[in-house]
């Protein structure tokens, strides 16, 4: 059975954040429960495997699990928390001699290209907004809204009649944006707030309070958030759907199980 492997669960700035002494930063540098990378995921497949977004960590989690090797990647979208790493993965190309392939929405090739124009000597950049297939799995993806960070991307990823779905970064999604998502096995969505009072205007990513009305309009059958601030402490029992976890970095997936009604 294939899995999903949380690499990083933590919002662009990471916890803990540098400058913070709040109790989960605080909690994070001593025992690690809520120190946060950013947020990746890996998708194994038998003996391979493609990873969704390569943000500054990516060398730190590649070393955490072992990895030596990695020759797919998908970006979502071209902020640096989910571009960051890929002049350290072009580096890993050009050393194993072999040539990475990313595959990105077609709007988001030229941008990755802008900020490392050299990427495409060790990466080969392919669009995937027709639909593409690694491993069996048949991968849509669409423009979702990121409020006043602009844009990002969602994926969904079906294979034997399991589907689910991978949406770091959006908020105020509409009917449309939504129509992907509806029903699916399982869907991984960003909330980096348990309840973020800041007004809606300046923000970007759901927080848990909103995301429970999304899901009890879209019904996946199991959800993981993830994209989580250091607002989130691992410690405390939230007030949460009964279908809904909080992701962390290790947190293994089985993708082709379905929960029971």
């Amino acid at each position: 059975m294939d899995t999903l492997k949380f690499l990083g669960t933590g919002d662009a700035m990471g916890t803990p954040r540098v400058y913070c002494g709040c109790p989960v930063c605080e909690e994070a540098r001593i025992s690690g429960t809520n120190a946060r990378l950013r947020s990746s995921v890996l998708v194994e497949s038998g003996d391979d495997f493609f990873v969704i977004d390569c943000g500054p960590d990516w060398r730190r989690q590649m070393e955490s699990l072992g990895i030596r090797v990695m020759r797919r990647l998908l970006v979502t979208h071209p902020h640096f928390d989910h571009i960051g790493g890929l002049p350290e993965w072009a580096d890993a190309c050009r050393w194993v001699g072999i040539k990475g392939e990313l595959y990105a929405p077609a709007e988001v090739i030229p941008v990755i290209l802008r900020q490392y124009p050299w990427l495409g000597s060790h990466i080969e950049l392919m669009p995937l907004d027709e639909g593409i297939e690694l491993d069996g799995w048949q991968i849509a993806a669409w423009r979702v809204n990121h409020g006043k960070n602009g844009y990002s991307y969602a994926f969904r990823l079906e294979k034997e009649g399991y589907a689910w779905v991978y949406c770091p970064d959006s908020i105020s999604l509409g009917d449309e944006e939504t129509r992907l998502m509806r029903e699916a096995d399982l869907l991984v969505l960003g909330t980096s707030f348990y309840h973020e009072e800041a007004e809606l205007s300046t923000r970007s990513v759901y927080d848990m309070t909103e995301a429970a009305e999304l899901l009890a309009d879209v019904k996946p059958r199991r959800a993981v958030y993830t994209h989580m601030s250091h607002d989130v402490d691992l410690r405390k029992a939230y007030d949460l759907p009964e279908n809904v976890e909080l992701g962390y970095a290790g947190k293994t997936v089985p993708l082709g199980h379905r929960i029971e009604e």
